[in-house]
């Protein structure tokens, strides 16, 4: 049996920990250069305002409202992720993070008529501990988990915690849910679906599995599989990325070759680390950079260089350097670039990767130095220790690189910027 915790407009909350003032007031947080709301608390749902919805389209509501809007502060929501992770693992012997506001425990030793109630004091225990308030959904599988979940979010009356644990319930509760917000429906799935007549996750169950397999590949399959009962997704497969991106727009267009470089520097060391995070490595590297195709009136350009690797790696050294020597004969001083990413393919695991005789780094020196490094900042901090090439944290270059208007302060990982109280 699973529980999967899921914690309820996360980015919102978070600001909300520090923000007593605002836990009844709606509130919004936005994407990169605070162009997009990526996280709604209810009051702002109830306003009609939708996810992704730039925020020069909604200035009027956010007027008349009062809305509280906030730039994305992630090392404040990456810090209080882990305390909440934290105090999951305790409840279990088996814990899966799947996102940074997503867990599933298995809680089999506990008596199935305790189950409802123990998870109602883990949404209690997490709230008093961390300011989180989190639902969970229970059921013999992740898919079902997650539309547990979505009913313990949704009403109150469950307390936080919503379990499946029958068949009546089980077909109670996919009678009425849609089957586009089922976890591994997409929009293309969803269309085919919607094309047959096929509206609610009951609806998609009751087909025969032939059906389904005529329809989708095994991934919806083996969705179909789990909302019928049967557990057969393992998030840790989910989990490992094929392809990793880091991009952004920046609020100010980049012109210099060194500024330009020390983006790419900070996008290869943030895909760097998510590889090495799943155990991986990867042997082939895109970077691009593109002018704004809406600016008629500058000189347009677009670079994308595809680096292939001798040797398939997750040093961030050694990516940075094939990346930096690819991209820069390519790059044009003065052209004015909205745009820059890092792309991280043909990943595998870094068990599977075969040594190369001709090899001329010394990669057991290399990983020990790497290893050594990401040690030191996951003990003091992402900022702690960067590349020479890297953007240094709190620059000004920084600054007029990205539009933060409304950034909160980093109460957990910055000790001047640690919470004050006047009496």
């Amino acid at each position: 049996m699973y529980a999967l915790a899921d914690c309820n407009n996360f980015f919102v909350s978070c600001e909300r920990v520090f923000r007593p003032d605002l836990w009844d007031k709606p509130v919004l947080v936005l994407s990169g250069n605070d162009g997009c709301v990526v996280s709604r608390s209810n009051e702002v749902k109830a306003l009609g305002i939708k996810m992704g919805t730039p925020l020069y389209q909604i200035k009027d509501l956010v007027e008349k409202h009062h809305i509280a809007c906030f730039s994305s502060n992630f090392s404040l929501y990456g810090d209080l992720s882990s305390r909440v992770m934290s105090l999951l693992r305790n409840h279990t012997t088996r814990f899966e993070q799947y996102s940074i506001d997503e867990g599933f425990i298995t809680i089999d030793h506990i008596p199935p008529k305790e189950r409802k109630t123990y998870c109602e004091h883990i949404v209690r225990e997490i709230y008093q501990g961390t300011g989180i308030p989190i639902s969970m959904g229970i059921a013999p599988s992740k898919t079902l988990c997650k539309v547990a979940s979505k009913y313990a979010k949704k009403f109150k009356g469950y307390h936080g915690a919503c379990i499946i644990d029958s068949e009546g319930k089980r077909l109670k509760a996919l009678e009425k849910f849609e089957i586009g917000d089922v976890w591994g429906i997409g929009r293309s799935a969803n269309a085919k679906l919607t094309a047959l007549g096929i509206t609610t996750a009951l609806q998609f169950t009751q087909l025969p599995e032939s059906k389904v397999r005529t329809i989708f590949h095994m991934p919806g399959v083996l969705t179909w599989r789990e909302l019928n009962g049967t557990d057969c997704i393992d998030t840790s497969e989910l989990v490992s990325k094929q392809s990793i991106t880091t991009s952004r727009t920046f609020a100010n267009a980049i012109t210099s070759l060194p500024l330009m470089e020390q983006q790419l520097a900070n996008f290869c060391d943030n895909c760097a680390r998510k590889l090495r995070m799943q155990h991986s490595v990867c042997s082939q590297v895109i970077v691009f950079a593109v002018t704004s195709r809406f600016r008629t009136d500058i000189e347009q350009c677009q670079i994308v260089e595809t680096v292939n690797l001798p040797v398939p790696t997750s040093d961030t050294r050694e990516l940075l350097a094939y990346i930096l020597a690819s991209f820069r004969p390519l790059f044009r001083e003065g052209v004015q670039f909205k745009k820059a990413g890092v792309v991280f393919t043909h990943i595998e695991p870094e068990s599977a990767v075969v040594a190369d005789l001709f090899d001329e780094r010394n990669r057991t020196r290399d990983k020990v130095l790497q290893r050594t490094i990401d040690n030191i900042r996951n003990k003091i901090g992402n900022d702690s220790l960067i590349l020479g090439t890297q953007l240094p944290p709190k620059s000004e270059q920084g600054k007029s690189v990205y539009k933060t208007d409304h950034k909160s302060p980093l109460y957990t990982t910055d000790i001047s910027q640690v919470l004050t109280i006047k009496l």
